[in-house]
């Protein structure tokens, strides 16, 4: 696959996944934007891979911003994903700091999402910080933690930790470094249905993996490479 259809079909993901879980259908996007729906359809699909200034048009019109990362190459995720996979599960709850991070959070309520939720469903993902979702209504409770816990806000903008207000109602992404490890939250108006798993005679509240895979774009993406290799290793 070369790289600019794997950019288009992260593209496509990302504004699919964010169009689906605001309730919009295609043709309401399409219109809001001034687009044909086969259009967006072909956008969506990955089929062609827009212009920055669609893709901004696209993503103003669900409320969104583009943000831009470096990651390993693939060859570098593939082989971190093969080395985890062969890694004992409750090995690696420890070296994630899961238990420690969970325990200091109290009755803080939360379920786990993300790379965090794949890891105990049998998918471990590569990932360096516990993944939550939390309900809106606790975010008072969240800063309060936080501020207990020394927490620095993430600086997308220049790439540090730091100089961004804890709260989560402040703009900036929802993660922290915390004196109990990292932290990165979902913010929602409900928490997901969680399902419980249980390893090492602890009982953790995750999010279904199907549903990990329409909230949370990059780890969707991590889960479908796990797959690969799982179907390449036969």
């Amino acid at each position: 696959m070369t790289e600019s259809s794997r950019l288009a079909r992260q593209i496509a993901t990302a504004i699919r996944h964010e169009r689906e879980r605001q309730e919009l259908t295609q043709q309401a996007l399409a219109d809001l934007v001034g687009l044909r729906q086969g259009t967006l359809a072909h956008i969506e699909r990955g089929d062609r891979l827009p212009s920055l200034p669609m893709v901004e048009r696209l993503l103003t019109a669900l409320g969104r911003q583009l943000r831009v990362e470096l990651e390993p190459l693939d060859s570098h995720l593939d082989a971190a994903l093969d080395e985890l996979a062969e890694e004992p599960v409750l090995k690696l709850i420890d070296e994630l700091g899961l238990d420690r991070m969970l325990a200091a959070l109290g009755d803080l309520p939360y379920v786990l999402t993300g790379s965090t939720a794949a890891l105990l469903q049998g998918a471990p993902l590569p990932g360096d910080g516990v993944d939550v979702a939390v309900c809106w209504r606790d975010s008072a409770r969240l800063t309060a933690w936080l501020e207990q816990a020394y927490a620095q806000r993430w600086n997308a903008r220049w790439a540090e930790w730091g100089s961004l207000r804890l709260e989560p109602e402040e703009p900036g992404e929802h993660r922290w470094r915390t004196r109990y490890g990292e932290l990165r939250a979902r913010m929602c108006d409900e928490l997901p249905e969680p399902v419980e798993v249980r390893h090492g005679g602890r009982t953790y509240p995750v999010e279904p993996l199907v549903r990990v895979e329409v909230t949370d774009p990059r780890a969707a993406d991590l889960l479908r490479r796990h797959r690969q290799r799982l179907a390449s290793a036969g």
